[in-house]
């Protein structure tokens, strides 16, 4: 039993063999997909896929790299494509900032990760956070949702954690989930495996973020979900369980954020 909370299926990389990526994430144990979005284009398209896909869900939402293309028409799509099928759309997501590039504005991205949070607040959704580079303002734009009352119990997810255990300990107590990725097995990654055996075990996701940071062994390739089932193994032995515990500890916490 495994789920793999955050994968871009409907990327060009897997036209021609995504049934083959399919079949061999059911073999490896991938019970459950989710979907994520990253544009208007994105979300359209994750919507389509999830509907097809045995235990696929998804997320819709605009990707901070997409904030200069923001404005109340796409939130309004947005939205509704949030609310076309609640059985499929689990999340707002992928929302957040990412200061490694210098464009968009970061005051885009701020408005349009603030709007998208209000969104998911309509539409009782959690959103899943890209944070690159971005952890002052991420956590200052946080702190203002979550007194807004904004967030739900379950807030939502920080995907491909990148910060901090305090930062961790911050986020945790704002109702959200950390997940980690391939990174988390690769042989530089102590800080990140430090960070791991830190948070607790009943608020860590698993995730590929797929066909991007593919684990090892096989770093370097396209990555897919079959192989959630390295970052689940690291889990395991960071935490000092069995891989079967780790894998079904992680399925019924994302299960409990999403509402499956």
């Amino acid at each position: 039993m495994l789920f793999d909370t955050h994968a871009h299926l409907n990327d060009e990389r897997y036209r021609d063999d995504l049934d083959v990526v399919l079949e061999r994430s059911v073999n490896a144990g991938v019970d459950r997909i989710l979907i994520a979005s990253y544009d208007l284009d994105s979300s359209r398209s994750s919507v389509e896929l999830a509907s097809k896909i045995n235990g696929g869900v998804c997320s819709v939402g605009l990707h901070p790299h997409d904030a200069v293309n923001f404005n109340d028409e796409i939130l309004a799509e947005i939205g509704r494509l949030a609310l076309s099928d609640r059985t499929i759309v689990k999340a707002i997501g992928e929302i957040g900032l990412d200061y490694h590039y210098d464009d968009p504005p970061v005051e885009l991205q701020k408005i349009a990760f603030r709007r998208q949070i209000e969104l998911a607040h309509e539409c009782d959704l959690p959103i899943i956070i890209h944070d690159r580079e971005a952890h002052h303002d991420i956590l200052e734009i946080i702190s203002e949702a979550k007194k807004s009352g904004l967030f739900r119990q379950d807030a939502g997810v920080f995907h491909c954690y990148s910060g901090s255990a305090e930062m961790a300990e911050t986020i945790i107590k704002a109702g959200f989930y950390v997940s980690f990725a391939g990174p988390v097995t690769f042989k530089n990654a102590k800080r990140t495996v430090e960070v791991m055996s830190k948070v607790p075990i009943e608020r860590i996701l698993v995730e590929t973020d797929c066909p991007y940071l593919a684990p090892e062994p096989h770093r370097g390739t396209r990555n897919e979900p079959a192989y959630v089932r390295y970052v689940a193994e690291k889990l395991a032995e960071v935490k000092g369980m069995t891989y079967e515990d780790a894998a079904q500890i992680t399925t019924m916490n994302a299960c409990r954020l999403f509402g499956i």
